[in-house]
């Protein structure tokens, strides 16, 4: 168990790899806990839900996670090369130093997270809802960000360059503000670039 005095908002209980694999791994719902190292490269997940958890240098290294839900979590110098998430639940969740080369994200609910200054050049997000998602100074040249609703999120400092944006919700973007120097888009986007900008539109 956490010092109760070692931090404010102490996690109800602190989990490790041994726990894991001694029977916690097999629980379909976490509240309040504190995973601390927790070793999951490789690992299926399916249909598992944490809500206000911690994840301290967790490793999901080619983990592949289905369904799952990741409720106003905190991620704190994780580890996601080359995991897989289809059709997860991370909204209101927070990632703060982690890394995230070769990450895929297949659809799923990341509004309201916040990935601010992440390095996600290496990674594929397609067909994702991020809502107000704060995206602040994210670092995501040459990544992939397709289909996305990026509606209301935050953008200002964000390094889109050479980011396939196709067919992603684009209204929050503001071209004096984020990087966007040969991006990928459609038509329809580059219009509503070019309204962002001022430009009157005419035949």
């Amino acid at each position: 168990m956490s010092d109760p005095g070692s931090r404010v908002g102490v996690m109800a209980s602190t989990v490790t790899t041994a726990d894991w694999d001694s029977g916690v791994g097999e629980r379909r719902a976490h509240e309040g806990v504190a995973f601390v190292d927790l070793d999951l490269c490789e690992t299926s997940l399916q249909g598992v839900e944490f809500t206000d958890c911690t994840f301290r240098n967790a490793r999901f290294n080619c983990a592949e996670l289905s369904d799952v839900a990741f409720i106003n979590c905190t991620f704190t110098g994780c580890n996601f090369f080359d995991a897989t998430f289809t059709g997860c639940k991370l909204t209101g969740s927070v990632f703060e130093r982690c890394e995230f080369e070769l990450l895929t994200v297949d659809g799923g609910d990341w509004s309201f997270a916040s990935l601010r200054r992440a390095e996600l050049g290496g990674a594929t997000f397609t067909g994702v809802r991020m809502r107000e998602a704060d995206l602040t100074g994210v670092r995501c040249a040459g990544g992939t960000l397709r289909g996305a609703d990026l509606s209301g999120a935050l953008l200002e400092s964000a390094d889109l360059s050479r980011c396939d944006l196709r067919g992603s919700d684009l209204s929050a973007l503001d071209p004096a503000r984020t990087q966007i120097r040969r991006a990928v888009i459609t038509p329809d986007q580059a219009v509503t670039i070019a309204l962002a900008l001022g430009l009157e539109i005419r035949d």
